[in-house]
């Protein structure tokens, strides 16, 4: 009875110790792969970084014009993107970009040259002037002072002295009384929206025959075109604001 005791004991141990002899080698094998995956991985990154460093290194040593392009092209790049900036590198930009402006400027003062006068063939300057419904188309040279409207003279057209001296008054402003003949044909309106229409339209061809006139004749009022005009007449009203007269029954 005792052996058989003895016997069943030691089976036991036998099997356990099959058993750890069975997982131990699961174990060791596990262990290096891990490590296999890990440390080469590391290595290699380290030496990625160190021969970047090098390559750099050698760059400065070899030529200092190499790296200047690059700090340069690196420093744009930046810019671009938004970074921030310094009062001084602001003011730079600023400068660089109004520069151009400055030459454009400077270039059209240069190119601003006194005016051309403007005749034909026959030493006329010709202008149309306008007021109201009236226009006149007028021809202006050198001459003795003559004035002629639609083929008649221009006492004969405008018989009030106060029509006379309106289209007169271009070379009273101007002193050029009696140095030039005007032909005109007025075309539409009454007589005094045709005497304004020849005022305005010697004024015209008087700044083409001397531009030098041109600031005398602005300042006076004589180059602008009056725009009034007659307001249209309104429906259910006798004229443009005239009503009717109002009956309570």
């Amino acid at each position: 009875m005792v052996a058989k005791k003895k016997e069943t004991a030691k089976k036991p141990a036998k099997a356990e110790e099959k058993k750890t002899a069975k997982k131990a080698p699961a174990k060791k094998e596990a262990k290096p792969a891990v490590k296999k995956e890990t440390k080469p991985a590391a290595k290699k990154e380290v030496k990625t970084t160190v021969k970047t460093v090098v390559k750099k290194k050698v760059a400065k040593d070899e030529g200092k014009t190499t790296v200047s392009k690059t700090v340069n092209t690196v420093v744009e790049t930046k810019v671009s993107r938004g970074t921030k900036k310094s009062l001084d590198e602001l003011k730079d930009v600023v400068k660089e970009a109004e520069a151009p402006k400055k030459e454009e400027k400077k270039a059209e003062v240069k190119s601003t040259e006194p005016r051309q006068p403007k005749k034909d063939k026959f030493g006329r300057s010709q202008a149309v002037g306008k007021k109201k419904d009236a226009i006149a188309r007028v021809y202006l040279k050198l001459g003795k002072g003559k004035i002629t409207v639609n083929d008649r003279d221009l006492k004969d057209y405008f018989p009030r002295p106060v029509l006379q001296m309106i289209i007169n008054q271009p070379f009273a402003v101007t002193a050029r009384e009696g140095q030039y003949d005007v032909v005109c044909t007025a075309v539409g309106g009454g007589l005094s929206g045709q005497a304004y229409a020849l005022r305005h339209g010697i004024s015209r061809a008087l700044d083409l025959f001397e531009p030098e006139l041109h600031t005398v004749l602005k300042k006076a009022g004589f180059l602008t075109r009056d725009s009034r005009v007659v307001e249209r007449k309104k429906p259910g009203l006798s004229k443009a604001r005239k009503r009717f007269q109002f009956s309570k029954r």
